[in-house]
């Protein structure tokens, strides 16, 4: 027979004991995912690279020296393309003497700006229409997801080529015309898991409480599919991101003297015989920056999975 002292202590033990929610183990998951956490880290130091761009470079990224023509950094191995530049351009100058290194953390803000503008255009759009269609369902349903599905079978790059030059080229144009056709897939996905979601009880008991369709969808379906949403949105980043490189390395993105990625990777395709640094240094920020958005997404894929509890 238990003491009732010791009975009392195993009762405040038991007391003490707390559930640990889905987002507690997820965080715990995320931070012992060591290629995630490092990704972070890394998209961090890109990100405030190209925020303190001007401080880190005394070059403006549109200034023109010709003086240093496609000029190859001091510590480059082929001294044939080594000119005067000073030791200051680290990445070397691009064709008409401008410093890449600055011109690489200018692109890195439009491209990350772009990436993370249209993304959140994407969310605003396919989560609202994928949980109004998922959670009303029938007749209105059908429509809205053949709507989806006639959108789809236009080919993405020529949809978004239409409404650039309908509207003309313009930089905030690009941001709205990319997440204008990015929110597809995310409608699907939201819908797929709304239909899973406003048959649970949860939805019944609020359904009997007198909340209305709109406060459904806002109070209980969209909060129910924020994981899912998550994961989807870093993977989406980096697919907008090689939208907007592909569409300014056609001549229908950003324009000069604004620069991205995409515009640097053109014109270093152009010089890369003579001059491959023009080409190396975006395209290897451009993919570290790809690679860390994946990684966080496998990372969040793998710790918001309840299977894995």
């Amino acid at each position: 027979m238990i003491a009732p002292a010791a009975n009392a202590r195993l009762i405040g033990k038991a007391q003490e004991v707390k559930g640990r929610s889905l987002w507690v183990d997820a965080r715990r998951r995320m931070l012992r995912n060591r290629a995630a956490m490092v990704s972070i880290v890394i998209l961090c130091i890109i990100t405030l690279m190209a925020v303190f761009a001007p401080l880190l470079s005394p070059y403006s990224f549109d200034a023109i020296d010709y003086n240093v023509v496609s000029c190859s950094p001091d510590w480059w191995p082929d001294p044939m393309v080594m000119c005067n530049a000073g030791g200051q351009h680290w990445f070397g100058t691009d064709d008409v003497g401008r410093d890449l290194f600055v011109r690489t953390l200018y692109g890195a803000r439009v491209s990350l700006a772009v990436g993370l503008v249209a993304t959140l255009v994407s969310l605003l759009i396919g989560v609202t229409y994928g949980a109004t269609a998922g959670f009303i369902g029938g007749r209105v349903d059908e429509i809205m997801m053949r709507a989806v599905d006639v959108l789809y079978s236009l080919p993405f790059i020529f949809f978004v080529i239409i409404l650039m030059v309908i509207f003309n080229r313009n930089f905030i144009l690009l941001f709205v015309a990319i997440g204008a056709v990015e929110w597809l897939t995310m409608a699907r996905i939201v819908r797929g898991q709304t239909l899973s979601i406003r048959e649970k009880e949860f939805i019944e008991a609020a359904r009997a409480a007198g909340v209305g369709t709109f406060g459904n969808i806002a109070r209980h379906v969209i909060p129910n599919v924020v994981g899912p949403v998550i994961v989807y949105v870093t993977l989406t980043i980096p697919s907008v991101i090689l939208a907007e490189s592909f569409l300014s390395f056609l001549g229908l993105g950003v324009q000069e003297p604004l620069t991205s990625w995409g515009v640097l990777i053109s014109e270093g395709a152009n010089a890369m015989e003579t001059a491959p640094w023009t080409l190396i240094f975006p395209a290897l920020f451009m993919a570290v920056t790809l690679f860390c958005f994946n990684f966080i997404g496998d990372g969040l894929r793998d710790a918001l999975d309840p299977k894995d509890r």
